[in-house]
């Protein structure tokens, strides 16, 4: 059985269908075996409402390769080594941990997995550039989110408490340097498949896929889910306009010959095009709604705006680091539209925003 809803761009449909199921009934789904050497290996996320990361493993000619690894906490690792065993294999048979991006639900476990089998770790340039600033050595990112904040117009009773919101996750990271760094268009070293990193900025700036056109699949991380958008901020270790690269990636995956797309969370669908044209609407209604409320109170600062915004709960019941993302994704929908022409700031400490009447 599956589930469908018609788009412009033809029909989306739901593949994974016990992944759907145990996605309504609240539960881990299964290891799954896709067929032709490719498993689905469901690893479980504390504190998330995601639940659980989907690591792939593609059987290699001496081998095998995962794609993200998951959180590193003990249940994590041995839902992992559990799903690997399933598969017929044990992490020693691990070759590669290609990541599609460095937050710690993909990349948390990358290096306790080399660690126990050898396997080279592969980034995009643009992920690997962040990790140490990200989990290493963090003052300089404390010191530019602290001025980011104040620029947004976070009040100043509530700065500090925002500014180290992410720290909770970062015991879920074993660091690592990658081995590997994965450019566009590039071929991983796995034998027995034909893949293709595809960069993907925008919910991270080195953001990959991996594509694989004669079995017509994207491995698509985060960048492309089934039923929910992406996280797409601007903060001091994202690109110059987030949402725009993001935007831009979602055309450039349209156009690979695709008959199923594995995500990193939830579950398994066919129609891509059809996904990025819900994605595409979805922003543009967040445009309209964001330029109304500014046009409506000229002068506001983005967190002004962000806090009146339509989430997927009341503003007072969001806890510090999900307000964080949301005053990213907010800030990142003004840049767009500032480029576009119909919004402008000024200022600093906070920046003001009008309507440009455009």
């Amino acid at each position: 059985m599956t589930t469908e809803s018609a788009t412009s761009a033809g029909p989306f449909v739901i593949s994974g269908t016990a992944q759907k199921q145990a996605w309504e009934d609240g539960i881990m789904p299964p290891v799954e075996d896709l067929g032709g050497g490719l498993w689905s290996i469901p690893v479980p996320m504390p504190q998330s409402s995601l639940r659980y990361v989907i690591v792939y493993a593609l059987e290699l000619t001496d081998g095998v390769a995962i794609i993200d690894a998951g959180w590193d906490t003990d249940a994590a690792w041995a839902a992992l080594n559990d799903g690997l065993g399933t598969a017929g294999y044990a992490m020693a048979d691990v070759k590669a941990a290609l990541i599609t991006h460095i937050h710690p639900d993909h990349y948390g476990l990358a290096g306790r997995v080399r660690e126990a089998s050898g396997a080279w770790i592969a980034l995009h340039p643009a992920d690997a550039a962040a990790l140490s600033q990200r989990y290493v050595d963090m003052d300089d990112l404390f010191a530019k989110m602290r001025a980011h904040l104040a620029d947004c117009g976070v009040p100043p009773e509530t700065t500090d408490d925002m500014r180290g919101a992410s720290m909770g996750v970062r015991p879920f990271v074993s660091f690592a340097e990658p081995d590997v760094l994965l450019e566009d268009g590039d071929s991983p070293d796995t034998p027995g498949w034909d893949l293709r990193a595809v960069w993907t900025p925008g919910h991270s700036p080195g953001h990959l896929c991996f594509y694989a056109p004669e079995r017509k699949l994207l491995m698509s991380g985060d960048h492309v889910l089934p039923r929910i958008t992406p996280n797409i901020s601007f903060h001091p270790q994202q690109s110059a306009s987030p949402l725009a690269d993001f935007i831009e990636s979602l055309a450039k995956v349209a156009l690979l010959e695709t008959e199923e797309v594995l995500p990193a969370h939830e579950y398994r669908f066919r129609g891509l095009a059809a996904r990025v044209t819900q994605l595409r609407e979805h922003h543009e209604e967040r445009f309209g709604e964001i330029l109304a409320t500014v046009s409506a109170r000229p002068g506001c600062t983005a967190w002004d705006v962000a806090t009146t915004l339509t989430w997927s709960r009341p503003w007072d019941q969001i806890e510090s680091w999900m307000r964080r993302a949301a005053l990213g994704e907010t800030l990142a929908h003004m840049m767009v539209l500032e480029t576009r022409g119909q919004l402008r700031r000024e200022g600093r400490s906070p920046e003001r925003w009008e309507t440009t009447g455009r």
